[in-house]
């Protein structure tokens, strides 16, 4: 017997999209397998990991976790939408320049996450952008560059034009300076007479 079927109108980035899909099937699974959106990833399925976040109607939502008919008359965005005609999203630029996506797997995920929390929000702390990055796993990196990254990104959309990463983000903290012995210290190499 055949999996029953359902037709669908999705409102995705700003179109409008008929699909037919397996009535059980989860959001993640019609915006990869029936749109060809494969920018939302497929992770752990139990709603633990965070890279198949999109936004719908705006709010940050688990694609693996919903049912895709549950979010019929909803707005949803996924990664592929963030770019702004031929400019991409300032959280796009700010990860690529920073270097805050290693693999790339989680981020998608982590820019809707951190495009849901700056539009709240448009001066988010260091700690609200742990706390709302909490749910997005990320397994190459420290999460530095990407708290760094969306910090800047939230200056840009504030139109901070001039806004930028401290030098430190782009090229390392400073070695510190390490002064010369004094004539009055003795060099432990030496031998004592």
């Amino acid at each position: 017997m055949a999996d029953p079927m359902t037709a669908l109108n999705l409102r995705i980035n700003g179109e409008e999209r008929r699909v037919l899909s397996p009535t059980h099937h989860t959001l993640l699974e019609v915006l990869r397998e029936e749109c060809s959106l494969t920018g939302t990833k497929h992770g752990c399925e139990l709603g633990e990991c965070g890279v198949c976040t999109v936004l719908v109607d705006g709010q940050p939502v688990l694609s693996c976790l919903v049912l895709a008919a549950e979010v019929e008359e909803c707005a949803i965005e996924t990664v592929e939408g963030m770019q702004r005609g031929n400019e991409l999203h300032p959280l796009q630029s700010t990860f690529a320049d920073l270097g805050a996506a290693q693999c790339g797997y989680c981020t998608p995920g982590i820019l809707l996450t951190a495009q849901a929390l700056i539009a709240d929000n448009p001066q988010p702390s260091d700690g609200e952008i742990r706390e709302a990055l909490s749910g997005n796993l990320c397994r190459c990196t420290g999460y530095h560059k990407i708290i760094e990254a969306v910090r800047w990104a939230a200056a840009l959309e504030r139109g901070e034009a001039d806004a930028k990463p401290p030098s430190e983000a782009l090229y390392g903290s400073p070695l510190p300076r390490i002064s010369p012995p004094s004539a009055q210290e003795e060099d432990p190499r030496q031998e004592k007479g």
